[in-house]
């Protein structure tokens, strides 16, 4: 019990030295970054720079004057950016001496390239109205559907369009029903049947043989 309540008294003692030890190490860290944000070329002041240290939400803006100020640590990046100009990325040294770190920030004209503006004149009354009798309307729903219900329109889709599962299984059952309705006899030959032949030259005068693209 005695040698608990030594190294309690100990611990007691020893955790708000370590506490402190660990204070003065990160009040070593914080570093108070100011400056004034300018353009390169004329070197007037930038006011509204946007300045956020990366990986963190804190920042702060330049005033009219382009001075700012922000409490930032040792060894952070930050990033100095605005509308018009490129962005610029400062590190905080970790080997600086004190709390105070001062920089003169340029920012230099970003270049955007718009898309090129074409300017015609004015169409003419007669121009205008060959256009617009040329201008083809899609066609509505009722319009489709009285296109769809064509005979030769319909006829192409049964053609090209695959079978879905009831049409499938319905072929498959008809053809397993013909296998089985001449098992062990010979399947009559069509070649003499006149109703095949009738058939067979309708099909041929409508072209279901002709070669579909």
């Amino acid at each position: 019990m005695k040698l608990f309540l030594r190294y309690f008294f100990i611990s007691a003692l020893l955790i708000p030295l370590a506490a402190k030890a660990q204070f003065e190490n990160f009040k070593d860290s914080v570093v108070e970054l100011y400056g004034v944000v300018m353009t390169a070329d004329s070197l007037q002041a930038l006011p509204s720079v946007s300045i956020v240290v990366k990986g963190t939400t804190r920042g702060t803006f330049t005033n009219n004057q382009g001075v700012f100020s922000i409490v930032v640590l040792k060894g952070n990046a930050i990033e100095f950016s605005s509308v018009g100009y490129k962005a610029k990325t400062v590190i905080i040294p970790k080997n600086i001496e004190g709390n105070q770190y001062s920089v003169l920030q340029l920012m230099v004209t970003d270049t955007v390239f718009l898309a090129a503006t074409i300017i015609k004149s004015r169409p003419t009354r007669e121009q205008f109205e060959r256009d617009f009798l040329k201008t083809k309307v899609p066609d509505d729903n009722l319009e489709l559907a009285r296109q769809n219900n064509d005979e030769d329109r319909r006829r192409f889709l049964m053609s090209t369009l695959p079978r879905d599962g009831k049409e499938a299984a319905n072929k498959y059952l008809s053809q397993q029903s013909a296998k089985y309705y001449y098992a062990g006899q010979a399947p009559p030959q069509n070649i003499f049947n006149p109703f095949a032949w009738a058939d067979f030259i309708k099909a041929w005068k409508r072209g279901d043989f002709k070669k579909k693209y």
